[in-house]
């Protein structure tokens, strides 16, 4: 995800490849990262700076608000699934204010949603930081702190249920007769224009799909096949299993 949002900000063009600094343990992703991004400063060690994303996995959050800190870098951002608030804040100290989000990988094309929720002394300018450097590759929104597991089950793991929901299809497509390629292509313009209408259309997605369905035609055809598979329930309980993963994830240990 943090490579992401690097790569989402250069092509937004956020600021200058020289503003920004990738933080990195391993002397091989450093390279690896510096050849991706000509221009970045790509260090093991966390320079001092105004602010700072911690975007690692949830085992390193820990360590990485430690030597946020130690750098003295007064404000951050976590993207880090599942680590609360509270977790965030005892870590980094009080001299850090912190801002948690959960973005996701469509930030990559800057196409990314993504939520966030200030700490107890993250001020309205700290919110608006942390939302500019979102909504430079993407949608932002502002919620609660106890709404971020549900966006985490949702948004944040939403692009892999939308990547199954591909694949299921082209296979499909293949099974219909059509050769892959073509299969391939029809199914990603399809995602792609549905998401425009629906974004574009001032119209629900009820109404778009009642708009698509003939009585007793094709479309219906297909839709109950799904709806007797329970496709929709299936949704369901993959979002509320996301959701309980991440709230599993920040709850203490021992």
């Amino acid at each position: 995800m943090g490579e992401a949002l690097v790569a989402g900000l250069l092509a937004a063009r956020w600021g200058d490849a020289a503003d920004i600094a990738v933080v990195e343990k391993v002397e091989a992703r450093r390279r690896e990262l510096a050849g991706r991004f000509p221009g970045i400063v790509v260090t093991a060690d966390v320079p001092a700076a105004d602010g700072a994303v911690v975007a690692v996995k949830p085992d390193d959050v820990e360590a990485a608000c430690r030597a946020v800190a130690a750098a003295g870098t007064p404000l951050a951002l976590s993207i880090a699934a599942g680590v609360p608030l509270a977790a965030l804040e005892a870590w980094l100290g009080d001299g850090v204010r912190v801002v948690r989000a959960m973005p996701n990988t469509p930030a990559l094309v800057g196409a990314g949603a993504a939520a966030l929720a200030g700490g107890t002394a993250a001020t309205a300018a700290d919110l608006a930081w942390a939302e500019g450097l979102l909504s430079a590759v993407g949608t932002v929104v502002r919620v609660p702190e106890h709404l971020l597991d549900a966006v985490t089950g949702l948004s944040g793991s939403g692009p892999a249920y939308v990547f199954l929901v591909a694949e299921a299809l082209i296979d499909a497509g293949v099974l219909a007769g059509l050769p892959r390629a073509t299969s391939s292509a029809l199914v990603v313009q399809t995602l792609l224009g549905s998401a425009r209408l629906l974004a574009e259309s001032g119209q629900g997605p009820e109404a778009l799909r009642a708009a698509v369905t003939s009585p007793g035609g094709t479309t219906a055809a297909g839709l109950q096949a799904l709806e007797d598979r329970a496709v929709r329930a299936a949704f369901l309980a993959a979002v509320e299993a996301a959701t309980q993963r991440s709230r599993a994830l920040g709850a203490p240990s021992g």
